[in-house]
Formats: C-alpha cells, structure tokens, sequence
C-alpha cells in the first residue's frame, strides 16, 4: 500500500517557523518527483514546492519564495518542508506528494502537481 503521512502541522505565530514531515511507505521515495502543495479556508489547491527528481532542482511559487525550503531525506524515506517566516496567509492544509513526474513538467524542470500519490494533509494555523 503506498502510503505518505504528513506531521507537524499546528498553530504558530506570524513570523514563526514549522517543519513539516511526510514519511513514505510502500514505495522507495528517491525513484519520484515531491511535491508539496496547499489548501487555504475557502480556496483550491496551491503548488507551493516541488524537486523534480531525486537530483534536481526546487522550485517555490512566489507566494513562499525565500520563506519556505523543501528538502528530502532518502535513506529515512522522508520529505520535508521548512517554514520561516509564517504569514497568516500561510494558513492552510498542507499536503506532501510524490509520483513519476509528468513529461512535460520533466523537460521543463517545473512543478508538477498532479502527482499519482499524495497524503490526507496537515493543517498549519498562523495566527496571533
């Protein structure tokens, strides 16, 4: 069963930091694109950050650029997002994804956020 769960999601202050888990089970992470994208109160889903591939390059959307760094660990099978810098806007259920990218997204080294496998999601709550 391929399985992602994210963890560390909770409430922090504007201006505050979280680091966001997303352990991989069933499947080897390294072999996939990740992602991690978003679902704000009232709003679709947002790409926030993606690696292309095991060895390639992130990619953040503008809204999280220079706050937010995505990272994977692949001997613990795990992704990672690090988030400094909290805005209220922030608030959202974030959810982790991985899958084989889509070609296009792989020619272009851009995101690709309709991955085959993604997790229920965390909510982060930035708030005073």
């Amino acid at each position: 069963q391929l399985q992602l769960v994210e963890s560390g999601g909770g409430l922090v202050q504007p201006g505050g930091s979280l680091r966001l888990s997303c352990a991989a089970s069933g499947f080897t992470l390294d072999y996939y694109a990740i992602a991690w994208s978003r679902q704000a109160p009232g709003k679709g889903r947002e790409g926030v950050s993606c690696i292309n591939s095991s060895g390639g390059s992130t990619r953040y959307a503008d809204s999280v650029k220079g706050r937010f760094t995505i990272t994977r660990d692949n001997a613990k099978n795990t992704m990672y997002l690090q988030m400094n810098d909290l805005k209220p806007e922030d608030t959202a259920v974030y959810y982790c994804g991985a899958g084989p990218a889509s070609r296009l997204a792989s020619a272009t080294m851009t995101c690709d956020y309709n991955l085959a496998n993604w997790g229920r999601g965390t909510l982060v709550t930035v708030s005073s």
